[in-house]
């Protein structure tokens, strides 16, 4: 499951990862789709790569459809920050998530640094969330952290600024979740 597809560019990755015999979910609240996405998914849902993805019309405090579990994994790439400042109830959805996955299934999200302290917020003027924040929130829900990447850490951005169009590389952090066995 692919949270906030938006344009379906993670979301054709996904696909392409597991071929022709796996199915990707990309979920999207009506509401993103009209304001900001349009037909950009259904476009690239024209893709060859994208016969295995279904498009799930879903607002965030109920992301998955009833009859979808046992989820192998669920990304959320730099988007949980936009859901704190819409009318979401994280803490539901968050558990939707869990219930979802499979035991020892993964949940990896990515999202823009906010400065310490700042919590959520930023969240919606600089598109950030503080890291600590995120981590209660998805922790409280019963995921267990696994792993974290380095990679897309840039302790240069002062973090004070919007992540679009930066002068210097936004710090971002990847989080690897585990729903234990």
């Amino acid at each position: 499951l692919d949270m906030e597809a938006n344009a379906g560019y993670s979301t054709e990755l996904l696909a392409r990862a597991v071929g022709p015999t796996g199915t990707v979910y990309a979920q999207d609240p009506a509401a993103i789709i009209e304001k900001f996405v349009k037909d950009k998914f259904d476009n690239r849902a024209k893709s060859p790569a994208m016969k295995n993805v279904v498009h799930v019309i879903r607002d965030f405090d109920d992301p998955i459809p009833p009859d979808v579990s046992n989820l192998d994994m669920i990304t959320f790439f730099y988007a949980y920050h936009d859901v704190t400042y819409m009318p979401v109830d994280r803490a539901k959805m968050n558990a939707k998530m869990f219930a979802a996955l499979k035991p020892g299934g993964d949940l990896v999200i990515a999202d823009h640094s906010a400065k310490k302290g700042d919590g959520i917020s930023v969240a919606h003027t600089l598109h950030r969330i503080e890291e600590a924040t995120l981590r209660q929130e998805i922790e409280a829900a019963g995921f267990k952290l696994v792993a974290e990447g380095d990679f897309l850490h840039h302790p240069e951005d002062p973090r004070d600024d919007k992540v679009f169009k930066p002068a210097i590389p936004v710090d971002e952090f990847v989080l690897k979740y585990q729903k234990p066995i």
